[in-house]
């Protein structure tokens, strides 16, 4: 590991910091970048996130993804922990965090907001994001590729009927463009780009496939440290104005995703999932589709709704946070690997292993 990633927790809290001081300091150039954006995609951030991704996706061999087959514990239990778990607990813990324990330090009327912001960022399975969280943890990538379109499958169908059942509502307002313009920009065009670009390498030798590997890790993370800078300079005057709102409403999204994460991470232990592939589950389970999260609570609440900045801080704190549940995930291996070989064998499959 080099310098580089060696101190990502450090690069990061800078990033934070520098956002937030630019923000303040230039909030126009920032209020300029946050309206280059079709259908709520802000297109800045789109191109970082291809920056981030197509150097992982270039690792997938597509010739190899039916081996996601011998995953399907794994699968399982991310899709539980997604569909079943995440946006239920979410309406738990927003109820209790937000309408009881710091109900007398919010303004009375936009605490059903807030937890409807919260509802929203939980009932969106993350998309592009979690190939650098699976990345940074050396997850299986075919498992997580498959994961990932396949909660995007599951999302045109779900996402609506499940919010308006813990809202409360007839009918929700999905917005659709922001949808599947996500899935198209995040991953049907850095699949096809980073498999046409991996075949044109893989040509040139495998020595050179490995180099261009370890030449583009790096961009990966700088354009990850970027979409930080920006994520937080969008938001940098909003966080200086009520620095009390937005930490009260990352408390109950923390608790979310510490609970999710370990959830996920200990029933794929229970069910002996490689770790290869309990790492990402963690990681799917625990992390937010926030785009989709942020246009939803816009075009239900209004972009000055307490729903809109409940999403928002999900934006904010969804990086820092699933770095350090990588750090947990990988501090944590030999722990989990030995219980995975027992689980695994009190339901009297093979010894598992990950690469």
């Amino acid at each position: 590991m080099g310098l580089f990633e060696r101190y990502l927790t450090l690069w990061v809290a800078l990033c934070i910091v520098a956002g937030v001081a630019l923000g303040h300091i230039m909030p126009s150039f920032f209020g300029a970048v946050a309206t280059a954006e079709i259908a709520k995609v802000n297109l800045p951030v789109a191109v970082l996130i291809w920056l981030m991704i197509v150097p992982m996706l270039l690792k997938i061999d597509f010739g190899s993804l039916g081996q996601v087959r011998e995953h399907w514990r794994g699968v399982g239990v991310t899709l539980f922990i997604n569909w079943a778990v995440k946006p239920f607990s979410m309406a738990l813990l927003g109820s209790f965090f937000i309408g009881h324990v710091f109900a007398p330090m919010l303004p009375a009327g936009q605490i059903p907001s807030y937890i409807a912001g919260l509802i929203l960022l939980a009932a969106a399975p993350c998309t592009a994001m979690v190939f650098v969280w699976s990345n940074l943890c050396e997850g299986e990538p075919h498992y997580t590729l498959s994961q990932v379109a396949l909660n995007d499958v599951i999302m045109v169908f779900l996402f609506a009927p499940l919010v308006g059942l813990l809202l409360g509502v007839a009918s929700i307002s999905v917005p659709w463009g922001t949808l599947l313009l996500s899935v198209l920009l995040y991953i049907v065009v850095p699949v096809i780009v980073a498999q046409a670009w991996r075949r044109v390498l893989l040509q040139k030798g495998g020595d050179a496939f490995a180099r261009s590997l370890r030449t583009l890790q790096p961009l990966s993370l700088a354009a990850l440290l970027a979409t930080l800078v920006l994520l937080f300079g969008f938001q940098g005057e909003q966080i200086v104005r009520q620095p009390g709102v937005i930490a009260i409403l990352a408390v109950p999204i923390l608790v979310q995703v510490y609970f999710n994460a370990g959830l996920a991470y200990w029933l794929s232990r229970r069910f002996g999932v490689a770790w290869c592939v309990a790492a990402p589950a963690a990681l799917i389970g625990a992390s937010n589709f926030f785009e989709l999260a942020v246009a939803a609570a816009i075009s239900l609440f209004g972009l000055d709704s307490g729903a809109a900045l409940a999403t928002v801080v999900g934006v904010l704190v969804e990086v820092p946070v699933m770095l350090s549940v990588v750090r947990i995930v990988k501090a944590t291996r030999g722990w989990y690997e030995a219980g995975a070989a027992q689980g695994l064998h009190a339901g009297g499959g093979p010894p598992v292993t990950s690469p």
